[in-house]
């Protein structure tokens, strides 16, 4: 009993608190911005209204998440350029690949081998999360890019 609270307790730190509990905000934004957006966009077909909505809804919600991941899960507090915009580009770059993973897998699970659609996209959900903390761990808001601009050798 005493190896899982410890094995507990490593898990859940603040850092992984955060990151779970803005990764809900997030999904909260994304979904209400789709609704409004939704509801609300002057546009004539339903394809493109669903598709706009999704994409308004999307970026909403990727820049939520590099704002509250930045500043208050991942600590980074540079302002220099270069690290702004390695930040910036890794970041959108991160969602945009876990957006693909996870299209790539629902096809794969529910059109090819015919899971369930809701049990696949729980199991994708789960999945994009890891990616994008592990993304944004080791790739995106490293404590080293804090420190100096990317790339710069002199």
């Amino acid at each position: 009993m005493q190896k899982i609270k410890k094995l507990i307790k490593k898990l859940l730190t603040k850092e992984m608190i955060l990151y779970l509990v803005f990764g809900v905000l997030t999904t909260a934004i994304n979904l209400v911005t789709f609704s409004l957006c939704y509801r609300f966009l002057p546009v004539a077909t339903p394809q493109w209204l669903t598709v706009c909505a999704s994409c308004i809804a999307w970026l909403v919600a990727v820049v939520f998440a590099f704002v509250t991941n930045k500043l208050f899960v991942f600590e980074s507090k540079s302002t220099d350029k270069r690290v702004m915009t390695h930040e910036i580009l890794t970041f959108f770059g991160a969602r945009v690949f876990s957006q693909l993973v996870d299209m790539g897998g629902m096809l794969l699970l529910v059109n090819l081998l015919m899971w369930n659609a809701d049990l696949s996209k729980l199991l994708m959900n789960v999945l994009v999360v890891i990616i994008n903390y592990v993304l944004s761990k080791l790739v995106i808001f490293t404590k080293k890019e804090s420190a100096q601009p990317p790339h710069e050798q002199h």
